[in-house]
């Protein structure tokens, strides 16, 4: 008799969250600019596109154009005071700007930065630091697009003066 029961209630949560679909606030597609960064402004677009028309945002011939610039810092510091553990922090910064075509002024603008850092090896010659680097970039570079889509979904249009 429970299962019954069970089965009917999980039939029902079935078709209720079948129906339904996520309500994003506004109707607003956005277009993308250049990214300045070189490869990794090209990485954070291709992110950034990707996730755009995930959400159904993108519209290549919409007046609102996000503008943005990517930046990788990385320094050294050393944890403890015998040197034996070298670190170094990357930490990527993002600026963008929402720009409505149209009127000709700004919509939002804001910047965002994440950090990590890894256990490197103490020459050039190992790959692992290589290897590492390119991974916390392409991590700090999704993390960032994530927080971007999150925080333009529930902008309204108005210029900012």
């Amino acid at each position: 008799m429970y299962k019954i029961k069970l089965l009917i209630l999980l039939l029902i949560s079935t078709l209720l969250l079948s129906c339904s679909k996520p309500h994003i606030a506004n109707n607003i597609r956005f277009d993308v600019a250049y990214i300045g960064g070189e490869y990794d402004g090209l990485v954070f677009k291709n992110y950034l596109i990707g996730h755009l028309k995930s959400f159904n945002l993108f519209d290549s011939e919409s007046t609102f154009e996000i503008r943005s610039n990517i930046i990788h810092d990385i320094n050294v510091y050393i944890t403890n005071i015998d040197n034996t553990s070298d670190r170094e922090n990357i930490t990527t910064t993002i600026n963008y700007v929402i720009y409505d075509k149209v009127k000709d002024c700004l919509i939002y603008s804001d910047d965002y930065s994440v950090s990590q850092f890894y256990i490197y090896a103490s020459s050039d010659k190992y790959l692992s630091n290589r290897n590492a680097i390119k991974k916390i970039k392409n991590d700090n570079t999704f993390i960032l697009v994530q927080k971007l889509i999150n925080e333009i979904i529930g902008i309204e249009p108005s210029c900012n003066e």
